[in-house]
């Protein structure tokens, strides 16, 4: 994947990552690609915080998967620090390409490169194809999740 360029997301990526997001069952019903303006706020929350790197990964000039991986300081496990991958998109036109995989690895690369100790990721229940790339990867089911909506 040579020309596959992993980058921070700018304001300008919004429409591709919310499209990305919106493009599944579960986020076609949770999902808003005709607003941007609450994303547009939550952006300048994440690009405001240096514990949120939000990347998109490029390929031609066009958005073709994104990621959150956001830092936690902790007191647990000796004071160490926590990665946690969240909102993991591919381009419908990408899947299968490798392109997850070289998503995955740049993150726990990034992980690693900033003394993180711990990796974690949480997939819905229902993403059973999801799971079974995750674990492929190495990830281990450990926990429960469990989820209040507010």
């Amino acid at each position: 994947m040579t020309d596959l360029t992993i980058r921070r997301a700018a304001e300008e990526d919004l429409p591709a990552i919310v499209a990305m997001l919106a493009d599944d069952p579960l986020g076609a019903t949770r999902e808003s690609p005709d607003n941007l303006t609450p994303y547009r706020a939550a952006f300048a929350r994440i690009d405001g915080d240096p514990h949120q790197h939000l990347v998109v990964a490029e390929r031609a000039g066009r958005t073709v998967g994104t990621l959150q991986l956001t830092f936690v300081p902790d007191l647990s496990r000796k004071g160490s620090t926590r990665t946690i991958i969240e909102g993991v998109r591919i381009h419908a036109d990408e899947r299968g390409s490798g392109l997850g995989t070289e998503l995955i690895q740049w993150a726990i690369e990034r992980s690693r490169a900033l003394d993180a100790d711990l990796v974690q990721l949480t997939s819905d229940a229902t993403r059973t194809d999801a799971h079974r790339f995750y674990e492929r990867l190495g990830f281990v089911r450990s926990h429960f999740g469990f989820k209040l909506q507010l």
